[in-house]
């Protein structure tokens, strides 16, 4: 298995995406319609400055319908003899920072939580537990905050060699 890394990024160095105050797509990776991937983690970190900010829901989950993203190329993790993803990026594919989220027929959550602006949240999940997304779906982390704050999300996956 090849490990892969999703993370918002612009001239080598990383991108902050706000959350605005609806629900949002931070960052997406489509499945290739080959194959489905592993999540062996993911995460979010955020820069709020204000202690009385309330904490926003953020979720990992599994969907049929692609939102309208930047373009991200994935990087390999671990190891740069990997083959290149097959999670390719797209306005449509695997990308971040959505201005469009699509109507979503089928979804399956995966994780979430509630998350202080002036924290963060991570999880690796076990070699036997980590969720399957099948080939032709798309992950999203999105997240849902009364006020606009931004944040670095992230996503670590598993394809077959």
């Amino acid at each position: 298995m090849s490990l892969y890394l999703a993370i918002p990024k612009a001239t080598h160095a990383i991108v902050e995406v706000a959350t605005g105050t609806a629900i949002k797509t931070l960052l997406q990776i489509a499945t290739p319609s080959t194959t489905d991937i592993r999540v062996v983690g993911w995460g979010i970190s955020f820069d709020g400055i204000v202690a009385t900010n309330p904490a926003g829901v953020v979720t990992l989950i599994d969907v049929d319908v692609a939102a309208t993203v930047t373009t991200l190329t994935p990087e390999e993790f671990g190891s740069d003899d990997a083959q290149a993803s097959l999670c390719v990026g797209g306005t449509a594919a695997t990308g971040y920072n959505a201005s469009a989220e699509g109507t979503i027929a089928g979804s399956r959550i995966l994780d979430g939580q509630n998350v202080h602006p002036q924290t963060g949240y991570s999880i690796w999940f076990p070699e036997r537990a980590r969720p399957r997304v099948k080939a032709s779906r798309f992950l999203r982390i999105r997240s849902l905050f009364s006020v606009d704050i931004n944040g670095v999300p992230w996503i670590v996956w598993e394809e077959p060699a």
